[in-house]
């Protein structure tokens, strides 16, 4: 009786606005590489087993209508570390990118490191007490002042190599090392709970960014058996068995970390945020077209990874926090990744930066009602980039969301997502005004955020405006000679 009773004290002085700095909570943040709104089973996916994932779903919210802030991940994960539109910074693709040099267009050159005098959310936290630590991809940056030591966490774990921890630099930590074959997931729920489980003393702040699930495919062979089994018994191609079977490893990693938070008696006292950095692969971009080359399906949206259709930002989001959070809601409000930043600092009591613009709105008050409704007009997207996709820009705004292609074809996409979540139903050339409005305010808001955008290519070549080019090497890349998946058992 006395715990109902302290929980329905802290709900009461959370609505109040009288929260000590003693009940901020720990913050724990999984970050899954590459997947999409569609592979797990909480959203309708019937072929994966996911039942940690699900199970934490069940204890918090889901967010329906969540979006990545970019269609690949350094994008994402830039506006996620600093609360802005990635486009503000110009990390508009992935670190270092590629690009086509005989296109149409030439499009910008990305922003290569996150400025150092960017502000990151462990940084906006630490000043409230928080001990921050990150494990994992980082992606924003190669050289060694760009690392996330010097970015505001205490503690960093930086992984290299697809799925087995080959290339690590754990800091300060000789003692942590992954097992003889361990697979990266594994290696990296270790480290998480150690950092849990040495920290627990004071509020944390720990973002968690698996490898996983992104190319190239790879899994411990008995679960890829259990998953090529199974869809021979369906007859099923999507997903990929090796795919699947990497999805059910990230479920495995999750419910460790979940299980070692109630193991140190912190449920009550921790958020655990799951979510992903961008829509989910369809099929690898430089390869030929093969049956294998097929990852996944994100149908019922479209497009993949790259694309700024809904199959390449739509993600999935889950938030479990007993304190605040019903279990078993859903929350359909339109919600972004740099949300994650001003949300944070709102449950630990600390201070947005004053010299830097932040986007995101807090996500509390959806916590405390999904039915909610944030005072935002609309979300955007920029990504000025050839990938599975062409150059474009995009804005939602409620019912409605507009695509515009940069690539000088002036083609122009319109849907009432609302009831066209699979963007089937072209609406540009029926709904004029409503596209004349949402251009006028995409092209504003480039300007508001200095957007780089493609110029015209003196050099366009349609016979070659296929090729892609390696931006370190400078020379065509040569798909042919690229590894094929899945890979052999002596791959792992």
């Amino acid at each position: 009786m006395a715990r109902v009773i302290v929980l329905s004290l802290f709900t009461l002085l959370w609505a109040t606005g009288t929260l000590s700095a003693a009940d901020q909570p720990n913050i724990v943040l999984i970050f899954i590489d590459d997947m999409g709104w569609k592979d797990v089973g909480c959203y309708d996916n019937d072929f994966v087993d996911t039942p940690r994932i699900d199970q934490l779903a069940k204890e918090g919210m889901k967010f329906t209508d969540f979006y990545a802030a970019g269609a690949v991940c350094s994008p994402t994960r830039c506006a996620l570390q600093s609360g802005q539109n990635q486009a503000r910074i110009g990390i508009t693709d992935f670190i270092s990118g590629h690009w086509r040099p005989f296109e149409r267009v030439i499009t910008p050159r990305p922003t290569m490191a996150l400025p150092l005098d960017t502000v990151t959310v462990a940084e906006a936290l630490k000043p409230a007490g928080y001990t921050t630590g990150y494990i994992g991809k980082w992606h924003l940056g190669n050289g060694p002042e760009f690392q996330p030591e010097r970015q505001g966490y205490d503690f960093s774990a930086v992984i290299g190599g697809p799925h087995l921890p080959g290339k690590y630099r754990v800091q300060g930590r000789s003692d942590l090392k992954p097992k003889t074959g361990q697979y990266r997931t594994d290696f990296e729920a270790d480290l998480s709970i150690d950092f849990i489980r040495n920290n627990k003393q004071k509020p944390f702040f720990l973002m968690l960014s698996p490898f996983a699930v992104h190319i190239p495919l790879g899994a411990m062979s008995d679960k890829v058996e259990k998953y090529r089994k199974k869809a021979a018994d369906l007859k099923q191609d999507l997903p990929h068995p090796v795919y699947a079977a990497m999805i059910e490893h990230c479920d495995e990693m999750v419910g460790r970390i979940v299980d070692a938070i109630e193991a140190e008696g912190l449920t009550n006292e921790t958020m655990v945020v799951f979510t992903s950095d961008n829509g989910g692969l369809y099929r690898r971009y430089d390869y030929r077209e093969q049956a294998d080359d097929n990852v996944s399906t994100q149908a019922p949206l479209k497009g993949e990874k790259g694309s700024l259709h809904e199959g390449g930002v739509r993600v999935p989001l889950i938030i479990k926090y007993p304190p605040l959070v019903k279990p078993g809601t859903v929350c359909k409000e339109p919600t972004i990744s740099y949300d994650f930043y001003p949300t944070f600092v709102e449950l630990a009591g600390a201070s947005l930066p004053k010299n830097q613009t932040i986007d995101g709105m807090s996500l509390v008050p959806l916590l405390k009602n999904p039915d909610a409704q944030l005072k935002r007009s609309a979300l955007y997207w920029h990504y000025p980039h050839y990938h599975h996709d062409r150059p474009a820009s995009s804005i939602r705004e409620r019912d409605w969301k507009l695509i515009e292609y940069l690539d000088g074809t002036g083609d122009i996409e319109l849907y009432q997502i609302s009831n066209d979540i699979g963007e089937t139903n072209n609406l540009a050339g029926e709904k004029k005004g409503r596209v004349a409005d949402l251009k006028q305010k995409l092209n504003s808001w480039r300007h508001s955020v200095s957007a780089r955008m493609p110029l015209p290519n003196p050099s366009y070549d349609p016979d070659k405006a296929h090729e892609w080019w390696n931006t370190r090497s400078g020379k065509p890349v040569d798909s042919d000679s690229r590894k094929r998946f899945p890979p052999t058992e002596k791959d792992l």
